[in-house]
């Protein structure tokens, strides 16, 4: 049905150039507007911002709209630069990592042989690797579903994966990456830690010791402000200018005022931001525990997610379906082959985690 509405909307569309005809656009998790019980299919924090933050957007959001916000950002910059013992000039931020990881696809991938990343990943890599007409190379995942850093071993080539890895959540150790990046000095090296905060180890620490480093951040998931759209990057002085370089050849203004504000009041509610994450950290090994009492398997996880596979006799397709029928969303990817009897599922509270086990059960004993 969607892919006939892609095919009529392009027959209509007389004016796209055959650049465009051609692209295979992204489709993000879906958003429903009506009514459901559960959402649990795009990885957002079951949990709101911070109170501060909240009482940040509400008193003070409105406060000179009229004016053009700080275009670099640099209070925010500042405050995170503090966080993470970087400087002010390591750090670029921009409207949501999605945004910041496309400026480096174009910025920093185009010249090079190739471009690596695994098989099994985020699936607007590609997409931006075509957009920009980036060489690649999708690197296939170990039997474990592991990312394997030895076979990323490729003169003058850039490489790019998520840590933890997703749809997957196995998280790489650090010291591997470390490894990594001493035997590959002369790549550029992107690790994007849009999940990092529920468990996984940061690369943030490695970059006055890298210059060829580059670590992607959101404010999305451990800090709940998916709705804002802010993320940032961590990087070497002269990566970060590139950035700014690309930003101020785009779009100057990229964060408003109020994305700016809340953001700067998140990083200084640090208990809170470590208790929600511990919260959910707890809530997914709890989950994790049910689901394997239902004879479910279910892959490491270092993200607010996890990806598990029903019993032999049950299909993922099914139970997808199931669930969306009672008004429970979570993901299902009927491509690559290998995945399709895996669902993703993101962690709510321990709740709805309970609600989801009760429902799970209905549908296992029919």
């Amino acid at each position: 049905m969607l892919d006939q509405l892609i095919t009529e909307l392009r027959l209509m569309s007389k004016f796209w150039s055959q650049f465009v005809e051609d692209l295979d656009p992204y489709i993000p998790g879906e958003q429903p507007q009506g009514e459901i019980r559960l959402k649990l299919n795009t990885n957002e924090n079951p949990y709101p911002p911070a109170p501060k933050v909240i009482e940040e957007i509400q008193n003070h959001g409105a406060d000179r709209i009229n004016l053009y916000p700080d275009p670099e950002s640099n209070i925010l910059r500042s405050t995170i630069a503090t966080y993470h013992d970087v400087d002010i000039s390591n750090v670029f931020v921009g409207n949501g990592s999605d945004e910041i990881l496309a400026f480096i696809f174009y910025g920093f991938f185009k010249n090079k042989k190739n471009l690596l990343f695994p098989d099994i990943t985020y699936s607007f890599y590609p997409v931006y690797a075509k957009l920009f007409d980036i060489s690649y190379q999708q690197i296939p995942l170990n039997n474990d579903f592991e990312i394997d850093l030895s076979f990323y071993h490729h003169e003058d080539s850039a490489v790019i994966f998520p840590n933890p890895n997703a749809p997957t959540g196995i998280p790489i150790p650090g010291k591997k990456i470390e490894d990594f990046l001493q035997d590959n000095p002369s790549s550029i090296i992107v690790v994007d830690e849009a999940y990092v905060d529920f468990g996984t180890d940061s690369s943030v620490n490695l970059v006055k010791k890298y210059k060829n480093l580059m670590v992607t951040r959101s404010m999305s998931k451990s800090r709940s402000l998916a709705g804002l759209r802010v993320g940032y990057a961590i990087g070497d002085t002269t990566l970060i200018d590139g950035l700014i370089r690309i930003k101020n050849s785009f779009n100057s203004y990229p964060l408003d005022r109020i994305a700016q504000k809340a953001s700067v009041t998140s990083f200084q509610e640090d208990n809170y931001f470590n208790e929600t994450c511990k919260k959910i950290i707890e809530t997914r090994n709890r989950f994790i525990k049910a689901l394997k009492n239902l004879q479910f398997s279910v892959l490491p996880s270092g993200g607010n997610f996890i990806f598990a596979q029903p019993p032999s006799l049950l299909s993922a397709n099914t139970i997808y379906s199931q669930l969306r029928d009672i008004g429970i969303l979570v993901r299902y990817f009927n491509q690559p082959e290998k995945l399709k009897n895996f669902l993703r599922i993101t962690i709510g509270t321990d709740q709805q985690m309970d609600l989801f086990v009760d429902e799970l059960k209905k549908i296992i004993n029919q």
